[in-house]
């Protein structure tokens, strides 16, 4: 599936944008507040658009001018949720590419799937977190309707091998019909 937005292609990653995504994915600003590892080589960007992104309902945030892949984003199931989500409720996660901060990409990004979640998929919330001190993803979320749920201390995070405290917000269908809807 591919969407589109005012400036961007939301679509699958293919293993010939490793070179691209590792462009991104080796800064350290991006990965370890997100709470993965920076990318060490083009392989192992490759190795991870095989093995992590390539999943149903994952996509490349791509500019429209050159379809180029700038960050990714995705919805997560209940069951692979990183917090209590109901069988009828999701999760979003996303980053993007240091280049790109500050420029409301990602919030552009996170509404088409926000549409995606509750008009074409039949979800009645979604969910998002933020691990402590990644100030960006709070106020893309608040910015995109979420509202504070609940903080998990002392929560580990396998892929950085450490322990974190995460705060998840949400989103329900009605919230976002009643104020969100139309800026889609």
């Amino acid at each position: 599936m591919v969407f589109e937005t005012e400036r961007l292609i939301l679509r699958p990653w293919t293993e010939e944008d490793a070179e691209i995504l590792f462009e991104y994915a080796k800064d350290p600003a991006v990965g370890p507040i997100a709470g993965w590892p920076v990318h060490t080589s083009v392989e192992n960007s490759r190795e991870i658009i095989r093995n992590v992104l390539s999943v149903d309902e994952t996509y490349a945030v791509c500019i429209k001018d050159n379809n180029r892949p700038i960050g990714s984003i995705g919805l997560i199931p209940p069951a692979q949720s990183h917090t209590d989500a109901g069988y009828d409720e999701i999760e979003i996660g996303y980053w993007i590419g240091v280049p790109f901060w500050g420029k409301g990409l990602i919030p552009e990004a996170v509404r088409r799937l926000q549409k995606h979640a509750f008009m074409d998929l039949g979800y009645n919330a979604m969910w998002c977190g933020y691990y402590d001190g990644n100030e960006k993803s709070r106020k893309c979320q608040e910015k995109c309707g979420f509202k504070y749920h609940h903080t998990e201390e002392n929560k580990p995070c396998e892929l950085m091998g450490d322990v974190r405290t995460e705060h998840f917000t949400r989103l329900s269908k009605e919230e976002w019909l009643a104020g969100f809807y139309e800026t889609v």
